[in-house]
């Protein structure tokens, strides 16, 4: 594999013109200028072909462009594109019956279609006071739940996401995730992380916020943005205990980790607990921009007209989610599971050659690999998780960073063991290149 000269003559044009009229707030990353894509490959507007391993943030969860999607949407232009909110059409009410039927818990739930995640956590929220009459949530540090106001209160992976808007909602506190690799808080003999935060929530209780004035915990199951951190295994259903026992709305934002890409429908799933509310975006609709906060029917109490949308059960992405929801189910849900555990005995393997992998950590195609400047310290390598994206970027496969010093292994659902071989011998290459060059 060789480096590829990058961007090339037409994704430089196309850069420039970006640069004069789009938004500088955006994240950009590495100069990929996308044309076309099919399946797990993407190509740029100079022809070159990239292995899609970060699936547009865990958005292409059918693959780029599948033919099963395609044809659906074209089908429903032909008939309606927009009716508004304020009506009703065949295909919302299918797409929230398939909702109800995999939300992950016994009761019946009520489905709130939106356009994005920022968008459902925003419900989740308005539903959570407006339920239980409280006005204050907890959320954690490391986690990311999007960034109009309400949410960006809640998201803790980057100061900068804070930075220049103050002062954001009220109402929020935030506790420490329970990263078994970088546990913050002290353990007591005998415990793990998992239940240090517990004591840590129960103290807090005792001392600054009263539990009766709580109305949500809002918790992603596995961290995204934050680094793809799974939590102990016993945190969550003692989490979920803690908010039986004092009333408070277990909230699962399940942006990012939801919709198959662990192997089950939702992540909260691996931890056998049942939320009360689901957010839920991203790999919904394979790219599509739809998003629905799925909740228990006893909670959703607000009456007609206490919260709304425009574009909500938007017919195309409608047609697009259940296309994904029915791949998925009918097969993808098991690649996942089953390449995923493949991709983390192969990552295993690669961590005792580089000694800059940390750790490895995930579930199904949900993969982080945390580089550090060594072992013992575990000093996090931020500038050659940055090199090794960059190079991989160079040698043809995409990849994204999350966290301080994490890559995502986030490719599309249908993708092979053949692929993953393709994928990891780039990024085998690319750290071993940053290792000799940092």
């Amino acid at each position: 594999m060789t480096h590829m000269e990058l961007p090339g003559i037409n994704a430089k044009k196309i850069i420039e013109r970006d640069q004069k009229v789009i938004s500088p707030s955006y994240p950009r990353g590495y100069p990929f200028v996308m044309d076309h894509g099919k399946g797990v490959y993407v190509w740029d507007v100079d022809g070159n072909k990239f292995l899609d391993f970060a699936a547009g943030i865990a958005v292409n969860s059918t693959g780029h462009s599948h033919p099963d999607l395609v044809k659906a949407i074209q089908e429903q232009a032909e008939k309606f594109i927009h009716i508004s909110s304020d009506f009703y059409h065949t295909k919302w009410v299918e797409l929230a019956e398939y909702l109800n039927r995999i939300a992950p818990f016994k009761e019946e739930a009520v489905i709130f279609q939106t356009n994005s995640g920022t968008e459902s956590v925003e419900t989740a929220l308005k539903l959570a006071r407006y339920h239980t009459g409280r006005t204050q949530f907890i959320a954690f540090l490391g986690g990311f739940h999007g960034r109009t106001y309400g949410s960006v209160t809640l998201t803790a992976s980057k100061a900068k996401y804070h930075r220049g808007f103050y002062p954001l909602m009220n109402g929020v506190t935030h506790v420490p995730f329970p990263d078994p690799y970088r546990p913050m808080l002290h353990m007591e003999p005998g415990e793990d992380i998992g239940e240090a935060t517990i004591r840590y929530i129960e103290e807090l209780f005792a001392h600054l916020i009263p539990p009766q004035d709580v109305a949500g915990i809002i918790i992603e199951p596995i961290q995204g943005e934050g680094g793809y951190v799974v939590p102990s295994q016993g945190f969550l259903p003692a989490l979920r205990e803690l908010c039986t026992k004092y009333g408070i709305l277990l909230i699962a934002d399940e942006v990012q980790s939801g919709v198959g890409r662990t192997g089950k429908w939702w992540a909260i799933e691996n931890f056998g607990v049942e939320p009360d509310i689901v957010a839920s975006a991203k790999g919904i609709a394979s790219g599509m921009p739809m998003g629905a906060m799925i909740a228990r029917k006893s909670i959703t109490t607000w009456e007609k007209g206490a919260h709304g949308n425009t574009y909500g059960g938007n017919p195309l992405a409608c047609v697009a989610g259940l296309e994904t929801l029915r791949l998925i189910e009918n097969g993808y849900m098991q690649n996942a599971a089953s390449v995923g555990s493949y991709c983390l005995e192969r990552l295993t393997e690669m961590q005792s050659r580089h000694p800059s992998i940390g750790v490895v950590r995930g579930i199904g195609l949900m993969i982080g690999i945390e580089f550090v400047e060594d072992r013992e310290t575990r000093k996090p390598a931020a500038k050659l998780r940055d090199l090794v994206v960059d190079n991989a970027f160079e040698l043809g496969l995409l990849t994204l960073g999350c966290g301080t010093s994490t890559i995502r292994v986030s490719p599309p659902l249908c993708i092979t063991r053949e692929e993953i071989d393709e994928g990891l011998a780039i990024l085998d290459q690319a750290i071993s290149f940053a290792e000799n060059n940092r």
